[in-house]
């Protein structure tokens, strides 16, 4: 008699759990705009969501502690003159986030550390180069101030955002609408999806095709794809009766497919979020109201069906929290930040241990907020593996998050370099200052909540 044999994996028990109420951000009119991005970006200071905005596009970035309900007031990112479509923060820096918009353009914004206290209008750079709406963006995993973008015009376009200027051009390669565009864990490659049912792996410098498959999915709807482990790719798409498929590629060989999976017959599109440090693929339906989730292994059939986290209530969009983020005290491996349409609800995904202590095979070395490369080395050719760093106490920053410098040839940067020697002083009187009308701000605000209180 043969008995079944159950697959050994230490995320099998893998449970998501929503948190409770009070811990989650009410009161928001998410974005209606039917586009296929995530809508939504977070790190260890910030969430973003793109809102609802008259006369123009909006997003909200609030800090991580200010839950429960979000005051109609509470003041937004609001420069751009058309709905904003895709925003992403910066790994290097977390109070940098870039956005872009169907008024055609990228632009660069500072948030303050305690979150906006009056609606930013003014981005620290504007990058333009796009003739239609820009959709989706990506900034490079090791190299400082590199920005991908990529436009409804067909066209992917690689910034150094410290100078605002568009050095690599990529307007050849994609003959249709480009439903995904991503980098690899190092930065050297670039995958894209197409309307023309194409996965093609670029060489970001040159803007050549190194691999390409086309009719990775029968389907008419789109392709979203990304790099997984040992530079193989997962697709999810559809089938030509619009079933939903998973399937996983190596590029290497791309004329089959490592397995190709049919899920079920919902038309949201499955974003994936992948981690590397524990090779869980995430699938999140727009429109659905689960998660789904999928070991990546080198055993067949490679991606193994691990569990699905339901709710009631369906998603508009998704956040995913970096490994740097999370409580590893309590076995932590993902947190997602689920757009509902009138809040934003986090999903804590867990491992049940028995014990405390910090779990070693759960938490390898992970991507650290550190960039290994700036932006003009790398556009010359070399190369930025990723700087690691340990979660065995928590992430606490040892370094100062990469400074965000804008150069622009208008401002005189060699002057204003050679006069840094000799104002530490003016700048010691600055700081003083500074903190002085901190103090005041602080006092009048308390007066403000005591002359509240007592109305």
């Amino acid at each position: 008699m043969s008995r079944k044999v159950v697959r050994a994996s230490k995320f099998r028990h893998v449970y998501g759990q929503a948190v409770k109420a009070d811990q989650c951000y009410d009161d928001i009119r998410i974005s209606q705009m039917t586009w296929d991005s995530n809508f939504c970006s977070v790190n260890p200071k910030f969430v973003a969501m793109i809102v609802d905005a008259s006369g123009g596009g909006a997003f909200l970035v609030l800090p991580l502690s200010k839950t429960g309900r979000i005051d109609m007031s509470q003041p937004t990112v609001c420069g751009h003159t058309g709905p904003v479509l895709d925003i992403e923060f910066c790994p290097h820096n977390d109070n940098i986030i870039a956005s872009g918009s169907e008024d055609c353009s990228v632009m660069i914004w500072e948030i303050p550390d305690g979150g906006l206290v009056s609606p930013l209008k003014d981005p620290v750079v504007k990058l333009e180069g796009h003739s239609k709406r820009v959709g989706i963006l990506s900034w490079h995993p090791t190299a400082h101030n590199v920005l991908m973008s990529a436009g409804c015009d067909n066209v992917v376009i690689l910034w150094n955002v410290a100078c605002g200027e568009a050095v690599v051009r990529i307007d050849s390669v994609h003959p249709d609408l480009i439903y995904s565009a991503c980098w690899n864990r190092d930065g050297s490659q670039i995958l894209t999806s197409c309307k023309d049912k194409t996965l093609r792996v670029l060489d970001p410098r040159k803007g050549t095709v190194l691999y390409e498959r086309e009719k990775t999915h029968e389907g008419s709807r789109p392709v979203k794809a990304v790099f997984v482990s040992d530079g193989k790719i997962l697709s999810t798409g559809f089938s030509r009766m619009s079933e939903r498929q998973v399937a996983l590629w190596d590029p290497k060989s791309f004329g089959e497919p490592l397995t190709l999976q049919e899920l079920d017959t919902s038309s949201g599109v499955l974003l994936p979020f992948f981690d590397p440090d524990t090779g869980i693929v995430y699938l999140c339906g727009k429109g659905d109201s689960s998660i789904r989730y999928f070991e990546v292994t080198d055993e067949a059939p490679y991606v193994h069906y691990l569990s699905m986290y339901s709710s009631k209530e369906s998603q508009k969009g998704m956040g995913y929290m970096p490994k740097r983020g999370l409580e590893v005290n309590k076995c932590e491996i993902a947190r997602f930040y689920k757009l509902h349409e009138r809040k934003c609800e986090p999903i804590v995904m867990t491992v049940p241990r028995k014990s405390d202590l910090f779990q070693e095979d759960l938490y390898p070395d992970t991507m650290g907020p550190e960039p290994s490369v700036e932006a003009a080395e790398w556009f010359e050719g070399k190369e930025g593996k990723p700087v690691l760093i340990s979660l065995k106490d928590g992430f606490v920053t040892t370094t100062k998050s990469k400074e965000f410098k804008v150069h622009k040839s208008l401002l005189k940067t060699t002057a204003a370099s050679s006069g840094h020697h000799n104002n530490s002083g003016e700048v010691h009187a600055l700081q003083e200052e500074v903190n002085t009308l901190k103090e005041a701000v602080e006092e009048l605000t308390k007066r403000v909540c005591e002359l509240e209180s007592k109305m």
